[in-house]
């Protein structure tokens, strides 16, 4: 498809997916705040062999050129999974790079647009890159400091190229930025906590040694009840669970899942990832031939300061029970402890739905603060 001196051009050789990956680092030239992602990883979830969500899911990249240059990039993906659940007939953007030219972003929202018409499609929402269970929504606030582990960032003028094309709110998601302290939860709701919690029908762990698979499982059976109801929510699949146990491995510490059970059910769960960003800011998305020896270095001897709650739930059935914001309470009391004797000087949680009014009021009566907003924008097809 062209438009004037913009031709969009599909994604089809390994060649066409390096440039699609590389794309952005020209956009960012001189933006001391974006952290190039990790190559492999990238090309990994571009790949449906490897990337759950794309098994079933029919998808396609693009990449923007002006002459031999590459200006621009964006997918389309009909999910599946959101059809069945919210029977919206609304297919997907995401991974929308480009300079900031009108011409570009016609042409890139016009390519995805006709491609998601032609597939029975009757609206278009995004940025999914690829669901609501990775990387999602665009930067409209926060421009001033790095994303976070599996968090976008983004250029302030994307906003204003989307809603020029007649995109408008579909819902706002907020990262929360908080510095941890020891005994940050007051004393008399510290009493309530351990009340509601000293019986011994109620167990909390760590994970598992040697079972981190089957602690996913039970995090994502819980996630599954926890969250049904949240605005865009996807379950989690089995082949979900293998993936993320097989992205966690290597990074993850076992003072960084907790499990709660209530009579021998899990009931809630937390999990808390390093910011690998923080560890991988100056390869510039490279891994080898050295950098995945400062990494390694870096994760396991160093140490990295900062960390992000990426998920937490309780089962429904407990929401309206003291148990159940007790387990919440308690849940982030432990991993900041543990976080705070490995050196974690800074948190984020996120990310946040705006209408989850009762999330942000406990965590920013906890000292948490709103300082990033991702948003969701959708229009008809």
């Amino acid at each position: 498809m062209t438009s004037s001196a913009v031709v969009v051009r599909p994604v089809e050789t390994a060649a066409d997916r390096k440039t699609f990956i590389r794309m952005p680092g020209p956009i960012y030239a001189g933006d001391s705040n974006y952290i190039a992602p990790l190559e492999f990883e990238l090309m990994d979830r571009l790949n449906a062999a490897k990337n759950p969500a794309l098994k079933t899911s029919p998808h396609q990249l693009w990449i923007a050129w002006k002459g031999e240059r590459p200006v621009g990039r964006i997918s389309a993906l009909v999910n599946r999974g959101h059809l069945e659940r919210h029977q919206d007939e609304a297919g997907h953007f995401g991974f929308l790079e480009a300079e900031d030219d009108p011409e570009i972003f016609d042409a890139l929202i016009r390519t995805a647009s006709d491609w998601l018409r032609e597939h029975g499609m009757k609206k278009i929402m995004g940025p999914y890159s690829f669901s609501v269970n990775e990387e999602c929504g665009l930067l409209v606030n926060g421009f001033d400091t790095p994303p976070y582990v599996m968090m976008p960032h983004g250029r302030p003028y994307y906003a204003g190229q989307l809603e020029r094309l007649g995109f408008a709110k579909a819902m706002d998601m907020h990262a929360l930025e908080y510095y941890p302290v020891r005994q940050f939860i007051p004393e008399k709701r510290m009493r309530f906590i351990e009340k509601a919690l000293n019986k011994p029908n109620i167990k909390i762990r760590n994970m598992k040694d040697g079972d981190l698979l089957g602690d996913v499982k039970i995090i994502i059976d819980i996630f599954n009840d926890a969250w049904s109801d949240n605005w865009g929510f996807i379950p989690f699949t089995e082949d979900h669970a293998i993936h993320m146990a097989n992205e966690l491995k290597p990074i993850i510490a076992k003072h960084n899942i907790v499990i709660c059970t209530y009579d021998d059910e899990p009931a809630a769960f937390g999990l808390v990832l390093p910011n690998i960003n923080r560890a991988i800011r100056d390869f510039n998305g490279k891994l080898l031939p050295f950098n995945w020896a400062k990494l390694l270095w870096r994760l396991k001897v160093k140490g990295v300061d900062q960390a992000r709650m990426p998920l937490m739930g309780v089962r429904k059935k407990f929401h309206k029970k003291p148990v159940g914001p007790a387990f919440a309470y308690k849940i982030i009391d432990m991993v900041n402890t543990a976080n705070m004797d490995q050196g974690v000087t800074h948190s984020e949680l996120s990310w946040i739905l705006d209408n989850n009014e009762s999330m942000l009021n406990m965590l920013t009566d906890l000292g948490g603060r709103i300082y990033k907003t991702y948003r969701i924008y959708a229009r008809e097809l």
